[in-house]
C-alpha cells in the first residue's frame, strides 16, 4: 500500500475498541456519510449494535490489530490499551492509523507521559518513576511531599483504577511494591487543587486545529461525574489551560481528539493527565456544540476538514451515570424536559459508566438541575 497520500473523500475507518466512545463515533459517523467498522473483544461489548461490519479480537493482540486495519483505509481508537507494536508495523507498511504510535505513548504510558512533560518544561505535580523497589528513593519522595503521596500504574489504569493514595492507615512500602509487581509505577506528590478542568483539542492530517472551550470537571472517586461549561475558574486560568493545552497538542501531535485534564491549584494550572481520544470530559459537545468532538475527531482521522465548534446554549451541564445498587428508571427519565440522554447499553453493574445526560439552556442552575434530576432517576442512591 502507497504512504499515506490524500485521503480518499468517504474513506472506510476502522475503529479498535467497542465500548459508549465507538457507540458515540457510530452516531457521529452517519452525518459524515463514513463507512465505520469495529474491532470488538466481546459479543457483549456496547457498541456492537451500532456497527455494520464487527470484527472480534483484542486489541492486545498484535495479530488481531494488524488484521482488522489491513481491511481499512484508516484505523482508529475507542481506548489507548492497545498493542503498541501493531501499530509502529501498520505505520511502516504505509497504513493510516491515528493518532500514531508516538501520540498513543504519551497516553498508554503515565512514567513517558511525566518524563517527556518534563523535560519540556510543561507544568506537572513532582514525580518519580520506579522501575524496581528503592526504599531509600521512596522515603526521601514521600519525606519532601508531607502534604501527601499518589500512587500510579505507569500502564492501564483509568476511572481510578491503578491509582492508590498513600494516607492514614496505609502502608507505603506495602501499597508501592503491590503497584510494582504489574509494572512501572508514578510517584506524585497530592497536589492540594482548586479545581479541576478540561479542554480538548482537535488536530488535522494537515496540523490544521479547532479547540473546545475549556469546562470545569467534577470528580468522586476517581471517575468524573459532572462536566460544566462554561468553565467558573478565572479569565486567568481559563486563558493558562488553553495556553498549556496548545502546547501539549503541540508536542504529543494527536490527529483526532487529544483531551488535557488541569488542576487549578494555589501554585498556578498543572496538567494532570492526556487521553488520544475523544473523551468523557468532551461529551458535552454532542448536544452543547454545533460540531461534537466526535464529529470532529471522525473528520480529522479520515482527512476531512474540521468544523470550529459553537455553544448551542450560555450553559451546558453533563453528568455521568453510574451503576448503584438496583437499575434506575429511564421511563421517567425520559419524561423530563430539556434533557438528553445516553445510553450506553451495557448490562447494569454498581459502579460502572452505564451513560449520561446533558442539560442545555439560558440559566446556569436550572441546567445543572434539569442534568442531575434525570441522573438521579438513572443512578437512584437506594
Amino acid at each position: 500500500m502507497p504512504k499515506d497520500t490524500e485521503p480518499r473523500s468517504n474513506p472506510s475507518v476502522g475503529v479498535i475498541g467497542a465500548g459508549q466512545l465507538a457507540l458515540m463515533m457510530a452516531e457521529a459517523a452517519e452525518a459524515l456519510s463514513l463507512e465505520l467498522s469495529l474491532l470488538a473483544a466481546s459479543s457483549d461489548d456496547a457498541a456492537i449494535s451500532h456497527f455494520r461490519q464487527v470484527t472480534f479480537g483484542s486489541a492486545h493482540s498484535f495479530d488481531n490489530v494488524v488484521g482488522f486495519a489491513r481491511t481499512n483505509d484508516v484505523t482508529t481508537f475507542d481506548h489507548e490499551l492497545v498493542n503498541l507494536d501493531a501499530v509502529v508495523a501498520l505505520e511502516d507498511e504505509g497504513r493510516a492509523v491515528f493518532p500514531s504510535s508516538r501520540a498513543l505513548h504519551f497516553a498508554v504510558d503515565k512514567a513517558y507521559q511525566r518524563t517527556v512533560f518534563a523535560a519540556e518544561g510543561f507544568p506537572i505535580p513532582d514525580f518519580v518513576v520506579l522501575e524496581h523497589f528503592d526504599e531509600v528513593l521512596i522515603q526521601d519522595f514521600i519525606t519532601a511531599h508531607p502534604e501527601g503521596v499518589v500512587v500510579k500504574s505507569a500502564r492501564g489504569g483509568y476511572d481510578g483504577r491503578g491509582v492508590a493514595v498513600l494516607g492514614a492507615g496505609v502502608d507505603p512500602l506495602e501499597t508501592i511494591t503491590n503497584f510494582l509487581s504489574a509494572g512501572t509505577v508514578v510517584l506524585e506528590e497530592r497536589v492540594s487543587m482548586l479545581a479541576e478542568m478540561a479542554v480538548s483539542i482537535v488536530t488535522g492530517r494537515k496540523g490544521e486545529t479547532v479547540v473546545y472551550p475549556v469546562v470545569d470537571t467534577v470528580q468522586r472517586d476517581g471517575m468524573c461525574i459532572e462536566v460544566n461549561y462554561p468553565s467558573t475558574l478565572s479569565a486567568e486560568d481559563v486563558e493558562e489551560a488553553e495556553r498549556i493545552a496548545r502546547a501539549v497538542a503541540t508536542r504529543v501531535n494527536a490527529v483526532g481528539v487529544l483531551a488535557i485534564e488541569l488542576f487549578s491549584t494555589s501554585k498556578g494550572v498543572l496538567i494532570n493527565e492526556v487521553a488520544t481520544r475523544p473523551h468523557n470530559s468532551g461529551h458535552w459537545t454532542i448536544e452543547g456544540t454545533t460540531a461534537s468532538q466526535f464529529e470532529n475527531h471522525l473528520r480529522a482521522v479520515a482527512g476531512l476538514a474540521l468544523v470550529p465548534p459553537v455553544a448551542t446554549g450560555a450553559f451546558v451541564t453533563m453528568v455521568n451515570v453510574i451503576g448503584t445498587a438496583r437499575p434506575g428508571d429511564y421511563e421517567a427519565a425520559y419524561q423530563i424536559d430539556g434533557v438528553h440522554i445516553h445510553d450506553y447499553g451495557k448490562s447494569w453493574r454498581p459502579g460502572r459508566k452505564l451513560g449520561h445526560v446533558t442539560a442545555v439552556g439560558d440559566n446556569r442552575s436550572g441546567v445543572t438541575k434539569t442534568a442531575w434530576d434525570a441522573a438521579a432517576l438513572l443512578q437512584p442512591s437506594n
